[in-house]
C-alpha cells in the first residue's frame, strides 16, 4: 500500500509522538511491508525509534492493536514497544530501534543456522503460550485442514517472511523477529513449517528444506501426517490468495507449496 511520510501526518499526531520522544529531527520511510500506512525510522531527541501504524479505523488497524497488546508478553527477540499514540484518527506504535539486515535464505547461506536456533528457542519459551488472548490457529485454518492436526498451546508468529527477521551485523548469530501482528496459538512446529516453505521459494529442494527444518526439535518430532496435511493446505491457501488478490509474489510461493506437497506425498507419505 502507498506509504504516508512523517511530515504528511496531522500536526496533532506528530506533537503527540514528540511528547513521548522529544523533537523528531529526521524521518526515514521504510518502503517494504504490506500492512502499514506509516513505517519509518525516526531520529529523535531521545534516540532512534521505529514507528509504524495507520488510520485507526482502517481495515488493518486490528493488526496494530494485536501487536501492541502482545508485545509485553514476548521474549527479547521482539523489539520492545515504547509507546502507543491514538490521536486524531491515527494509531501509531513506537518500538525500540533495531539495526540489522534481513537474512539470506538461499542454499548454503550462513544465515540458516541462526534461524533454526531462533525457532527452537522460541518454541521452548512460548510453549505453553503466555496468558494473553490470541486466535487459535485451528480457527484461522479451519477450512483448510483438520483442526486436530495443527492444534496446540504454542504462541506462534505465523508470518515467516525473511523481512520479519533482522540479523545483527555486530553480533553474529543474534536474530530478532519483528511484526508480531498476526499471532496464533497452535502446534509448536508450525512456524518452522512456514519458514521451510520460504526456503523452497528461495531455491532449496524440498528434501534440503526438510533437512534444515529437522534442526528445530519441535519440527523433528512433528507427526508426519500432520505436516503432510499442512503442506497440502498451504497449496490451497496460496491458490486462494492468487485467485482473490493476484500479486507477483503469490505465484512463486504457490509453486513452492506445490513442490513441497508433492515431495511429501511421494517420499514421506500421505496425510491422515
Amino acid at each position: 500500500m502507498p506509504r504516508r511520510h512523517w511530515n504528511e501526518l496531522p500536526d496533532a499526531v506528530r506533537r503527540e509522538v514528540e511528547r513521548h520522544t522529544g523533537r523528531v529531527h529526521a524521518s526515514y520511510a521504510i518502503p517494504t511491508g504490506a500492512s502499514c500506512d506509516v513505517a519509518a525510522t525516526l531520529d529523535t531527541a531521545t534516540g532512534r525509534v521505529f514507528c509504524k501504524g495507520g488510520e485507526a479505523d482502517a481495515p488493518t488497524a486490528w493488526l496494530y492493536r494485536n501487536e501492541a497488546r502482545l508485545n509485553p508478553w514476548l521474549p527479547a527477540v521482539a523489539p520492545r514497544l515504547r509507546w502507543t499514540v491514538d490521536c486524531e484518527g491515527w494509531l501509531l506504535l513506537g518500538f525500540a530501534y533495531a539495526a540489522g539486515r534481513h537474512p539470506d535464505l538461499a542454499p548454503g547461506s550462513p544465515d540458516l543456522a541462526p534461524l533454526a536456533d531462533l525457532l527452537g528457542d522460541l518454541s521452548r519459551r512460548l510453549t505453553p503460550g503466555p496468558l494473553v488472548e490470541v486466535p487459535r490457529f485451528t480457527h484461522r485454518w479451519g477450512a483448510l485442514i483438520a483442526p486436530k492436526l495443527v492444534d496446540g498451546d504454542t504462541l506462534l508468529h505465523t508470518d515467516m517472511t525473511p523481512r520479519n527477521f533482522l540479523l545483527s551485523e555486530g553480533q553474529p548469530g543474534d536474530v530478532l523477529l519483528v511484526d508480531w501482528s498476526g499471532p496464533a496459538r497452535g502446534a509448536a512446529w508450525i512456524d518452522s513449517a512456514f519458514l521451510l516453505h520460504r526456503l523452497i521459494r528461495a531455491g532449496h529442494t524440498p528434501a534440503a528444506a526438510e533437512e534444515w527444518a529437522a534442526r528445530v526439535p519441535v519440527y523433528a518430532r512433528a507427526p508426519e501426517p500432520a505436516v503432510t496435511a499442512f503442506a497440502d493446505a498451504l497449496v490451497r491457501l496460496w491458490q486462494r490468495k492468487q485467485r482473490n488478490a493476484p500479486a507477483p509474489h503469490h505465484g512463486p510461493l504457490l509453486d513452492a507449496a506445490r513442490r513441497w506437497a508433492a515431495y511429501r506425498q511421494r517420499f514421506i507419505g500421505g496425510a491422515a
